[in-house]
């Protein structure tokens, strides 16, 4: 099948990539002309494990393409993908104007049976939009869908070509059975094809990440309660995963959630209710624990030092809002930058592949070091914002001879309190039991 994805940002690479992948002819487009120079060179401008290969490969094959020109590669096109950006206007709604462009973009160039599909998250409503402005633009009929994406940053090609479910909102029969299609490479496994109205599809997204989002933020005000009253969050958890009804997805308990999902479409969709004058108490609270929640480690570090952050240096692991992405908006380890920098602290940083990224933000107002164990050499605290695996099993001694203060301030949870004191350290988690004696 011939298909055009419009949009190389991380939905659109891994969508068009993926299609590839299963044998369609595929075209990338994006109007950014030097990010195309480097896909067309290899060079893939997001990090995502597996990405960079299945790029080169289906490049090589000639399976997959990228061009600045619409009007080369739209014409034959029976799918063409929107995957644009819906950036967070400073009301919280979605800005649609990369919709907007890319509709018009395409229209004089499509076939009559061709199928506007929309990966891009929007307010429920877009895709009608969509297709009224497209058939106002040609006066003819068109496909319209909805295809929303369900992708998590750093498991992304097993999310799309292992989906638990596809989900597509659609207008007329023959708009579903050519995605049917489409997907069955990635449907083996008897894993659902879910058809339904575009409002649904739209709304799908939406509720999906908010109510995934919710248990993040239940989670965390659990584990901030859990700490004062004795408990420890880690017995609870449990207690309360095994039921059936909760289950363990999403009660790991941190410095708050972040990313280009779950904020945004937070906020957005209390726009939407806000729009219609519907109360989005709910989801407000999510929004406003969340916020609270990235405080939470610096309120710690300031506590332990009485207050005084003025020339001290803190050690931080972990930029990037979650593990194996480069990633870092929303990150709940800029708003303890941010906080320590007023605060007048120094910070050493170290995180696998978000550094460059972080950089572009704060320039030399922090230091960067190229391996870990750098950050905590004349430090006084660590802090940890994010959960990778190279954290998990340090050199405990080497970090107890290093750190001035001997403590850790763990926003991941990624040591066991009991042990962490036997070694000799200060050690602080989220929602943690302290051992007796380390107990103020």
């Amino acid at each position: 099948m011939k298909i055009v994805v419009i949009g190389t940002g991380y939905v659109g690479l891994v969508t068009g990539t993926c299609f590839a992948e299963s044998g369609n002819d595929v075209t990338c487009v994006d109007i950014n002309a030097d990010k195309i120079e480097r896909l067309n060179q290899g060079e893939i401008p997001i990090y995502e494990p597996g990405l960079t290969e299945l790029v080169k490969r289906n490049s090589a094959a000639g399976r997959l393409k990228f061009t600045t020109d619409v009007a080369e590669c739209v014409p034959g096109a029976r799918c063409v993908f929107l995957a644009v950006g819906t950036p967070m206007d400073e009301d919280g709604s979605a800005d649609l104007s990369g919709i907007w462009a890319a509709c018009d973009s395409v229209a004089p160039h499509l076939e009559e049976d061709a199928i506007i599909i929309c990966k891009s998250t929007v307010p429920v409503g877009t895709n009608r939009k969509v297709y009224e402005r497209l058939k106002k633009s040609l006066n003819r009929e068109v496909h319209v869908a909805s295809n929303p994406e369900f992708l998590k940053e750093g498991c992304a090609i097993d999310d799309f070509t292992k989906p638990d479910r596809v989900v597509v909102g659609v207008m007329t029969a023959e708009a579903a059975e050519t995605l049917e299609e489409l997907y069955k490479p990635f449907l083996r496994t008897e894993h659902p094809f879910l058809v339904m109205g575009l409002e649904s599809a739209e709304m799908t997204k939406y509720v999906a990440n908010c109510m995934l989002a919710t248990k993040i933020s239940f989670i965390n005000e659990m584990a901030n309660l859990c700490e004062v009253v004795g408990a420890d969050v880690n017995e609870v958890r449990k207690g309360i995963g095994h039921d059936q009804r909760i289950g363990f997805q999403f009660l790991f308990p941190g410095v708050g959630y972040g990313g280009s999902c779950f904020p945004k479409d937070v906020r957005a969709l209390m726009a939407t209710a806000s729009e219609h004058q519907v109360s989005s108490q709910l989801l407000q609270s999510v929004d406003n624990v969340n916020k609270s929640q990235k405080c939470v480690l610096f309120e710690k570090i300031q506590r332990f030092f009485g207050s005084e952050l003025k020339g001290k240096t803190i050690a931080i692991w972990g930029l990037a809002f979650k593990p194996r992405t480069d990633d870092i908006r929303e990150a709940p380890a800029l708003t303890l930058i941010d906080q320590l920098l007023e605060a007048g602290a120094s910070i050493r940083a170290h995180d696998p592949v978000a550094m460059d990224n972080v950089k572009s933000v704060y320039g030399d107002k922090i230091t960067y070091c190229k391996h870990q164990y750098e950050t905590v050499e004349g430090a006084d605290v660590l802090a940890i914002c994010t959960e990778w695996n190279e954290y998990r099993t340090p050199d405990f001694n080497f970090m107890k001879q290093q750190l001035k203060s001997q403590a850790i301030f763990d926003g991941r949870n990624l040591y066991d309190p009991q042990k962490m004191f036997a070694r000799g350290f200060y050690y602080s988690g989220i929602g943690l039991k302290q051992p007796k004696s380390t107990e103020a």
